[in-house]
């Protein structure tokens, strides 16, 4: 007879995830390390009992607000590789709804998270109920359907036993490095207090084992003649490099053949930046090194990438004749992307056997290619050595100095972690990655406000690193709640925080497509009611104090040098102040190699509009469908 455990629905849902654990190549870990919680009537009496009934197996983390607790778990995932994150339990109503915009940046990127909102009754004894939705047309539908097309897998438990299959499905997902993302169990108020008696097998021990498919032999005999066709091959690497941990079998073929390596956003750092092969950023933010390699290929290699419009300029950068893509990515809808020839494995098991096969005919790509791109990459560095450099010590910093000046104090042990604003293009051509996990950029979904509670994740993750979040004036202000969490946990992250004063990268952007920056500067208003007076006598220093962050104040590139390396010396949370030098222009870095497309007006009056569209119509025309 199979022996019961009497338990609620969410005591037996904490006792199961505290029993699930992640395997790839050996190691062995937890896969729910963590629950964060905000508690509401619509949870408190379920998942909040239940985490103090079982507060020895499962650790629990208090937040401030409920999108937050998603980033810092996204975070902590994927500094942990996607095989371990946490958990985020809310209340119903808009503790459920704030979850969304964190589920969709989680779905966006591949990393995985348990989100486990409370929902209105399942009885419907109650009826409604506080923040219940009504639907009239539906009685069956609440705000955390909201979830469905943000989330990877969705299920409502509106009886104790459905837990059973749901939350294996919901391990399944979580652990399928195609299918990863956000994950929700929705979870009615009154199923969560309810009593079943459970199978102890539910509770067992289960390891769910991360694969590493190879490729098919046909599929990897076509990729090797392809490759050793090509005269100017060139290796796109994505994320999904850093989330089958490549970065090694990468370096292998990049040397082992001498194809040239570029970087999106989120595959930067695959090779350290002083890598023979590797080239910088590509697209729109990257390099003109990159670029210009992008546009004279004859076969690109996407490892991990899905090809956003930044890393293709809006299908204007791969524009040489006859050029051809072979794509080795775990995910078939990404490996037939640009109508590429795929290459259906995951991203080390497939660079093994490609540098393998490919040695085997001691293939190299001629010399003549290789000299060209390392002269051009050493040209593009004496650029970037003039970005960072700052001649006159004592005047307030461009924003490449200031990164120039973090770049100095900083080694392969640090995690730098951005996501929106000016930054990620800055960060993208001129960062020197030191190791495969120091550049922490979240740019698929470009979410403002991800970085401080993500530098918390990270650092959860890796208490040993040094964990900086790079912050924006207008992504401070959007989300700085989380340094409270930092300060009651003791989470010694770093925070640079740049003061612009206004949304900067917009403000340039809106220039440049006839937007006359409008609505992106913070400043009074003037006597014409646009917003272009005296810049807003906000302290955002004094705010992160007031959290009870420690402030270091920068005003010159010589205070901002012992700012940072005091900061990076702390053991407790510290923020590094600084405004920079011009607070209408975006930066002072290299201006964009490569096109993107954000639609012009077709008509318009004013002369900065009609110039932006003769050049948005000339651009459009290099436009190519890649079949």
């Amino acid at each position: 007879m199979t022996s019961t455990t009497r338990l609620t629905v969410a005591q037996a849902l904490v006792r199961f995830l505290a029993a699930q654990y992640t395997e790839r190549d050996g190691v062995r870990q937890r896969l729910i390390g963590a629950t964060w919680g905000i508690f509401g009537h619509g949870n408190v009496a379920g998942l909040g009992q239940a985490l103090i009934e079982y507060g020895d197996d499962m650790p629990y983390h208090q937040g401030r607000n409920e999108q937050s607790m998603v980033h810092a778990a996204i975070g902590y995932a994927r500094q942990s590789g996607r095989l371990s994150t946490h958990a985020v339990t809310t209340s119903i109503g808009p503790g459920a709804t704030n979850l969304v915009t964190g589920a969709a940046l989680a779905t966006i990127n591949h990393l995985p998270v348990l989100l486990l909102p409370g929902d209105t009754f399942a009885t419907r004894v109650a009826d409604p109920v506080l923040q219940q939705l009504e639907v009239p047309h539906a009685g069956d539908i609440s705000v955390n359907d909201s979830l469905r097309p943000v989330s990877r897998y969705f299920d409502r438990v509106t009886r104790p036993e459905a837990l059973i299959p749901a939350a294996l499905q919901a391990m399944r997902v979580l652990t399928d490095p195609v299918e990863t993302g956000a994950v929700t169990l929705a979870l009615p108020q009154d199923v969560q207090a309810e009593a079943y008696d459970w199978p102890e097998e539910f509770f067992a021990e289960r390891t769910w084992a991360v694969r590493r498919p190879g490729a098919d032999p046909t599929e990897l005999a076509e990729a090797v003649t392809a490759i050793r066709a090509a005269q100017r091959p060139l290796v796109i690497a994505g994320g999904g490099v850093h989330h089958s941990r490549a970065e090694e079998a990468l370096a292998e073929f990049a040397q082992t053949t001498g194809i040239p390596v570029a970087s999106t956003q989120a595959g930067k750092g695959s090779l350290r930046w002083d890598h023979p092969q590797d080239v910088g950023g590509v697209g729109h933010t990257g390099t003109a090194t990159a670029n210009e390699l992008a546009r004279q290929a004859d076969l690109v290699i996407g490892v991990g990438t899905r090809y956003t419009d930044f890393t293709t300029a809006s299908h204007t950068l791969f524009s040489g004749d006859g050029v051809r893509f072979l794509n080795l990515n775990i995910a078939p809808f990404d490996g037939h992307k640009l109508a590429g020839q795929p290459l259906v494995a995951d991203a080390s098991s497939g660079l093994a056997e490609l540098t393998a096969a490919l040695r085997m005919h001691d293939h190299r790509v001629p010399e003549s290619y290789a000299e060209e791109y390392r002269l051009d990459k050493d040209r593009w560095e004496y650029r970037v050595d003039a970005a960072y450099e700052a001649d006159e010590p004592d005047v307030r910093p461009t924003q490449p100095q200031v990164l120039g000046a973090l770049d100095a104090i900083v080694d392969e042990s640090d995690v730098i972690i951005n996501a929106a604003g000016s930054l990620p293009g800055d960060l993208h051509k001129l960062w020197r990655a030191r190791s495969r996990d120091q550049y922490h950029l979240e740019y698929g979904y470009s979410c403002m406000g991800y970085e401080i509670p993500a530098a918390i994740g990270v650092k959860m993750a890796a208490p040993e690193r040094n964990v900086w979040a790079l912050v924006g004036d207008g992504t401070y202000l959007m989300m700085p709640t989380e340094i409270v969490t930092a300060v009651q946990e003791g989470v010694a992250i770093k925070m640079l925080l740049i003061q612009n004063h206004g949304y900067a990268s917009i403000g340039g952007l809106s220039e440049s497509v006839g937007g006359e920056r409008f609505g992106t500067a913070y400043r009074y208003r003037s006597e014409d009611g646009t917003y272009t007076g005296a810049p807003l006598p906000v302290d955002l220093a004094a705010n992160a104090a007031s959290l009870g962050m420690r402030v270091l104040r920068a005003k010159t590139v010589s205070d901002l040098r012992e700012a940072l390396a005091q900061a990076r010396a702390a053991d407790t949370p510290t923020c590094v102040y600084v405004e920079t030098e011009t607070a209408d222009t975006v930066s002072g870095a290299p201006p964009a190699q490569a096109w993107w497309d954000v639609p012009v007006a077709e008509t318009a009056t004013r002369p900065s509009a009609v110039k932006a569209r003769e050049l948005y119509d000339r651009h459009v025309s290099t436009r190519r469908r890649h079949l």
